[in-house]
């Protein structure tokens, strides 16, 4: 991690944590959290992506509904998303939907749910420099990552690199996936990429939604 970047260390109640939150958002467009949750509840979500991913998980795709496709040229790794089927899901769930709450309180960003998947890159994954949200084409507001590896080294690669801008191509921050770790940025603001794994590597990967809802369709579709 870049020794500038924004960032805690998160001993501090719900409400800090969320304060820390929404300034480094309102300052920087990002921030990143370690200690993100409990050591229990990160270990019981390292275990469930682990045990899963054995069997559950398929091929990300890109792009949304009927523009979704398969590019492995573009990114390589296996998702499945979450839902509140298990105990463990649903802590993780109820966990943002505080946050929602807590940041639609601070920033008034209109933050309408949330969505979220496991990732598992194996050695040799990556995922190229892209975007996840289009200035006034999407309804992604906010991208998080929320990282479930311990112990992990620099020699494992996997770094998620964020960059300055869509015209700024310059690195702002590179981001080791360790363990209890959640990144949080702008969707629309920051271009970046995953880097080539050398070792399995676990998160989850989310986005904070606004509802652009019209008579015409419902979204986000329910």
């Amino acid at each position: 991690m870049n020794s500038n970047s924004p960032s805690t260390s998160n001993n501090q109640s719900l409400e800090s944590k969320l304060d820390v939150i929404a300034n480094n958002l309102a300052d920087a467009g990002y921030v990143i959290l370690q200690d993100f949750l409990s050591e229990e509840l990160a270990k019981l979500l390292q275990h469930q992506a682990q045990t899963l991913s054995e069997t559950d998980f398929k091929p990300a795709s890109i792009g949304r509904n009927q523009d979704q496709q398969l590019n492995s040229k573009v990114r390589s790794d296996r998702s499945l998303w979450l839902n509140k089927e298990s105990e463990t899901q649903r802590q993780y769930l109820d966990f943002m939907e505080q946050v929602r709450v807590g940041l639609n309180r601070r920033l008034f960003m209109g933050l309408f749910d949330f969505e979220c998947h496991f990732s598992h890159y194996q050695p040799g994954d990556f995922y190229l420099k892209h975007l996840d949200a289009f200035k006034g084409r999407s309804n992604r507001a906010l991208s998080t990552v929320y990282y479930l590896n311990p112990s992990w080294q620099e020699s494992f690669g996997g770094e998620l690199v964020l960059y300055s801008s869509e015209q700024d191509s310059s690195i702002l921050t590179r981001i080791k996936p360790v363990f209890n770790q959640c990144v949080i940025f702008l969707s629309d603001s920051f271009p970046h990429e995953v880097l080539v794994s050398h070792k399995d590597r676990f998160s989850i990967a989310g986005w904070f939604r606004l509802n652009n809802s019209n008579h015409n369709h419902v979204d986000p579709a329910l």
